[in-house]
């Protein structure tokens, strides 16, 4: 994709970017390669490729789901202003 001084300035325009001759020059001096790096990039073969989630082979270590604290539900419930069937009650916020 070829970028002119015009689409810069375009581009700067419509981002509420000011930008002068000297920073759209190196603007687009910048562009044109992040471009040409894209355009290298595309032209590589990747049919082979097997597509991943990560760029490294991790592995998620898991552990067994096993229940570590105790039931603390009633101390929590006995300092609560309202409780009922288990269930902390609330004022009303909307009518």
């Amino acid at each position: 994709m070829t970028l002119t001084v015009n689409d810069v300035k375009r581009i700067a325009d419509l981002a509420y970017i000011e930008i002068n001759e000297d920073e759209a020059q190196a603007t687009l001096s910048q562009l044109s390669g992040i471009f040409n790096l894209i355009e290298t990039m595309q032209a590589v073969d990747t049919t082979a490729v097997e597509p991943m989630s990560h760029a490294q082979s991790v592995v998620q270590r898991l552990r067994d789901d096993e229940i570590t604290e105790t039931d603390q539900r009633e101390i929590c419930q006995a300092i609560a202003p309202q409780v009922e069937a288990g269930l902390y009650l609330v004022p009303q916020v909307i009518e």
